[in-house]
């Protein structure tokens, strides 16, 4: 089946061919004297082949001969899609591939077309003269004796054979070189890999958003629930605002969540901006935080760009979670300036007296906060410093992004 697919792609190549060998012809035939350009001249056909073959070839250079010249190899060639490279040729070195493709299509395409079309009434001539003495007298053969003639037949099979295997291997070398001429480029590849890179840093970003905003709302949920239970009976104020607090930080959360995973599902944009929250709601972030937070803030923290603002508010997020699961006595102390082209954050709280306990697949905060910083051109470290945690961050305000 793949053979018989094959010589109809060398077919399919033989008449594609035939509109510039017409060219050809109009253009070979008075420049070799002969008065009618459809002659059956030996020089006349091969020399409009000649001139046909560059035509084809230029007429190859548009891109979007590669897709379909894709298409009909994906269908004919028997080689994997997966190995073809998909849209318009853009680059120089993609559409000089692609006219080299269609060039060899159709130039082996009607060689072989040619020898479709006269070998094989030939070949059944040759077969069948040994046993009709009134076709050779008809044709006007010499007379050959009879052992002669006992070969015809022989001959006839072998040019059909011959026939046969010509195609295959014509049809299995344009297989081989569709890789390669239609394959991917290096520029092709390299395309790949950036928007590889791109979406696998969409995806990452992404996951940070998720971890940042679901990971400190868990947390300060579960430290409002906990205060709440110990004090119920006691204290049913603190429960109520407990309660309010537990809410108010769900109902934000899941429109974060929302967004996220709006996101998500967009196909064809892997790269819109995600709208989060930024310093200027930082203090309801910290109100709602579980733990006493001590803000000093210097400068006009509305004036930071907003991307650098959003990350900032992340950071700061991040680093209440950790507060939140492994801080010692409270309060915590955050401190955020306005340095020159520079944001600065540092974040304190004490060590607890004995070692945190480490969650389950945990400890992608902190460097998930380095990861934001270094996306923006900047720096975060954090880490025990005496009896305190500090966490120090200094983002440009020119970020990257």
């Amino acid at each position: 089946m793949r053979a018989r697919l094959r010589w109809v792609h060398l077919i399919l190549g033989g008449a594609l061919l035939m509109p510039y060998w017409l060219v050809g012809t109009v253009i070979v035939g008075p420049l070799l004297g002969s008065g009618n350009m459809f002659s059956n001249s030996l020089a006349v056909q091969f020399g409009a082949y000649g001139v046909a073959l560059p035509i084809a070839a230029a007429t190859a250079m548009f891109p979007l001969a590669r897709p379909v010249s894709v298409a009909v190899a994906k269908a004919m060639c028997g080689v994997p899609a997966e190995l073809f490279a998909e849209g318009p040729a853009r680059s120089r070195a993609a559409r000089l591939r692609t006219s080299g493709w269609f060039t060899l299509h159709v130039g082996i395409g009607a060689l072989i077309s040619g020898a479709t079309l006269a070998l094989p009434p030939f070949a059944v001539s040759l077969i069948v003269v040994p046993f009709f003495p009134s076709l050779r007298d008809w044709l006007e053969m010499p007379h050959y004796p009879a052992w002669q003639l006992a070969l015809f037949p022989f001959a006839g099979i072998a040019m059909l054979i011959a026939l046969a295997a010509c195609a295959a291997a014509a049809g299995a070398l344009l297989a081989r070189q569709a890789q390669v001429l239609l394959g991917h480029t290096p520029a092709d590849r390299l395309a790949a890999a950036e928007r590889r890179a791109t979406e696998l840093a969409e995806r990452n970003r992404l996951a940070r958003e998720l971890h940042d905003s679901v990971g400190h709302a868990l947390s300060a949920v579960t430290l409002q629930a906990g205060a709440a239970r110990r004090v119920l009976d006691s204290d049913p104020d603190f429960v109520r605002e407990a309660l309010a607090a537990i809410e108010e930080t769900t109902r934000r959360t899941v429109g974060e969540l929302d967004s996220v995973l709006g996101l998500l599902r967009q196909d064809d944009d892997h790269t819109t901006q995600l709208d989060g929250p930024a310093l200027d709601t930082l203090d309801g972030l910290l109100a709602r935080s579980g733990v006493p937070v001590s803000l000093t803030a210097d400068g006009d923290l509305a004036a930071v760009p907003a991307p650098v603002s959003r990350e900032a508010y992340r950071i700061v997020q991040e680093g209440l979670s950790n507060a939140l699961r492994h801080a010692g006595a409270p309060p915590v102390s955050l401190w955020i300036a306005l340095r020159g082209e520079e944001l600065e954050i540092t974040m304190e709280n004490p060590l607890p007296g004995r070692a945190p306990a480490v969650r389950p697949g945990g400890g992608r905060g902190v460097r998930g906060i380095a990861e934001r910083a270094t996306l923006l051109g900047g720096h975060a470290q954090a880490g025990p410093e005496g009896a305190v945690w500090r966490l120090s961050a200094r983002l440009p305000l020119a970020g990257r992004r």
